[in-house]
C-alpha cells in the first residue's frame, strides 16, 4: 500500500477504525510556533465538543500516513486528545485541526 503523506488529500476514516491504527513515536510537526497553534487550536476543538457539541476535521498521521477524522473532541490531555467510546490520538501525531 502506497503511503500518503499530503496533509491537503487526506485519507478519510470514520473514528472506530482509529483504534487499530499505529503511531509512531516522532512529532509530526517540527516548528515551536506550529505546535503551539496546534495546542491552542486542541482547546479550541474540545471547548466547541463540549459547548456546543460541534464536530471539527482532525487531519493526523499514523504509520501509514496522513488520516482525516470527522468528530467531536471531549477532553484534551498533555499527551493525547479524547474522542467519544474512549478513542485516543496521540497528539504528537496531529498535523492540523479544521
Amino acid at each position: 500500500m502506497t503511503s500518503n503523506t499530503d496533509i491537503n488529500n487526506p485519507v478519510h476514516i470514520e473514528k472506530e477504525n482509529i483504534r487499530g491504527l499505529k503511531f509512531p513515536d516522532e512529532d509530526v510537526l517540527v516548528s515551536k510556533d506550529e505546535i503551539k497553534i496546534r495546542n491552542a487550536e486542541l482547546e479550541r476543538a474540545m471547548k466547541l465538543g463540549n459547548l456546543e457539541h460541534n464536530k471539527i476535521k482532525i487531519v493526523f498521521e499514523d504509520s501509514e500516513g496522513v488520516k482525516q477524522v470527522e468528530t467531536t473532541v471531549w477532553g484534551v490531555t498533555d499527551k493525547r486528545v479524547i474522542l467519544k467510546q474512549g478513542l485516543l490520538i496521540p497528539i504528537h501525531r496531529i498535523h492540523e485541526i479544521r
